[in-house]
């Protein structure tokens, strides 16, 4: 067994490498995902090794980039579209909304879509405007599209393999803060019997109360959750890892044993996933609450600007102190 320790964004790398060498109809398609590599170097050496027609630099042109990639997946390939930051995928977004999510439907079910929009998303790397969003809950409100996040290596490398490998298009969301944070990764291990890739699944066992996350989040909830229990504290830890469809199996039976739930996200709060959730949870486990679900989130603003974000993004104090609102009830 073939186990190393890689970044996320070298997971990501090897996973689009294994999938362009497991299937001739796989496209690479962005911008500067070729020569250069990706801004992010996701996409490095991915074009010297498999040629410029099937790792394509396209021009900065989201709308063209997605519209593409719609004509491909219905010719048979399966286009892998690297959108460079969160906040350039909004020009994109009418092909996404009224074409990639809708053609199934449209087609009665004639034509599939299996294509991939990779987006690295979320904040905390001091970039300028455009540049840290977190876009998620627009496209988890449009039927046709599934959406889902890494948080781990092992994730990255298994997950962007199985988005690939599905006929439904799927937004792929990179947390692009943790790219460089390192994890074992079992490259030998069969795709076949990979976790299911919209299934969630507890990252830390803990007894006094649930924390939810994905993306970016689970690392901090993961941070939380060892601080508290250095106070005698027990938090567990549920990984999304899929935003929609949401699995919240896992967060239903962990609620029902501690008895308060805590959800967090960059994202601001209003009409945010942690809304969404936090609902299924009191419908589901109403009468195992202890106290109200609670939501720790970006605020409601404009992301700020790079010398204040961290003012601005979720951190362990954050969620720590909503922890301890739980046990006021």
């Amino acid at each position: 067994m073939a186990t190393e320790t890689l970044t996320i964004g070298k997971a990501l790398n090897t996973g689009l490498r294994r999938a362009l060498e497991n299937d001739p109809k796989v496209v690479i398609m962005g911008e500067d995902v070729g020569k250069l590599g990706g801004v992010f170097r996701i996409t490095d050496g991915l074009q010297k090794d498999f040629g410029d027609q099937r790792v394509i630099d396209t021009p900065l042109a989201e709308s063209g980039i997605i519209g593409t990639a719609v004509g491909l997946a219905i010719r048979g390939y399966r286009p892998v579209c690297e959108i460079q930051f969160d906040g350039f995928v909004y020009p994109a977004y009418d092909q996404i909304v009224s074409q990639v999510a809708k053609m199934h439907y449209r087609s009665g079910g004639k034509l599939r879509i299996p294509m991939v929009i990779r987006i690295p998303f979320g904040g905390g790397i001091g970039a300028v405007e455009h540049h840290s969003e977190s876009p998620e809950a627009y496209f988890s409100h449009t039927p046709g599209l599934k959406v889902v996040s890494c948080a781990n290596p092992q994730d990255a490398y298994v997950m962007i393999q199985q988005a690939i490998a599905s006929d439904d298009p799927i937004v792929f969301l990179e947390p692009k803060r943790r790219y460089w944070e390192k994890g074992p990764v079992d490259l030998d291990a069969p795709l076949a019997d990979a976790y299911p890739l919209h299934a969630s699944r507890i990252a830390r066992p803990g007894t006094d109360a649930t924390l939810l996350a994905y993306g970016p989040m689970v690392r901090t909830c993961l941070d939380a959750a060892t601080a508290a229990a250095e106070e005698g504290r027990e938090l567990e830890v549920i990984d999304l890892r899929s935003i929609s469809p949401l699995d919240l199996t896992a967060a239903y039976e962990s609620v029902r044993r501690t008895g308060r739930a805590v959800v967090v996200h960059e994202a601001p709060s209003n009409v945010g996933l942690g809304a969404e959730i936090a609902t299924r949870i009191t419908e589901e486990c109403f009468y195992s609450l202890e106290a109200p679900v609670l939501r720790v989130s970006g605020f409601d603003t404009p992301y700020p600007a790079a010398r204040v974000e961290e003012e601005y993004l979720p951190d362990i104090d954050r969620v720590l102190d909503a922890v301890d609102r739980t046990f006021g009830w």
